[in-house]
């Protein structure tokens, strides 16, 4: 009886704090779309790693997807990279291309 998955006492949405044998860590990075008014949209990063810079990072992205960007620091969810409009697909792209984050570790949200 406890061998099904449902039944056991792990967490399934704990957070793991290992590090992979890539450097990089397990924990998720969110990439979402959130409406603004009528046709407008922002595109938000979270969860990417304290030790990147993320200002050259977002220096990119704004050079690379010609939209404007910001840095947001929130007290709960730490650092927040803000892109104008629905850039989804192609910070996916841009992330898995530059290996900042592993392809297990990337989720997209969104409609």
């Amino acid at each position: 009886m406890t061998d099904l998955v449902n039944l056991q006492a792990k967490d399934p949405f704990a957070e793991d704090d290992d590090v992979a044998t890539t450097g990089k860590t397990s924990t998720k990075v969110h990439v979402r779309v959130q409406q603004r008014n009528g046709r407008k949209s922002i595109t938000t990063i979270q969860g990417l790693s304290s030790d990147l810079d993320l200002k050259l990072i977002l220096k990119e992205l704004k050079k690379s997807f010609n939209c404007n960007g910001s840095i947001v620091e929130d007290k709960e969810l730490g650092t927040i990279v803000q892109l104008q409009g629905d850039q989804r697909d192609c910070v996916k792209k841009f992330l898995l291309e530059e290996g900042l984050v592993g392809k297990e570790n990337l989720q997209i949200h969104g409609f």
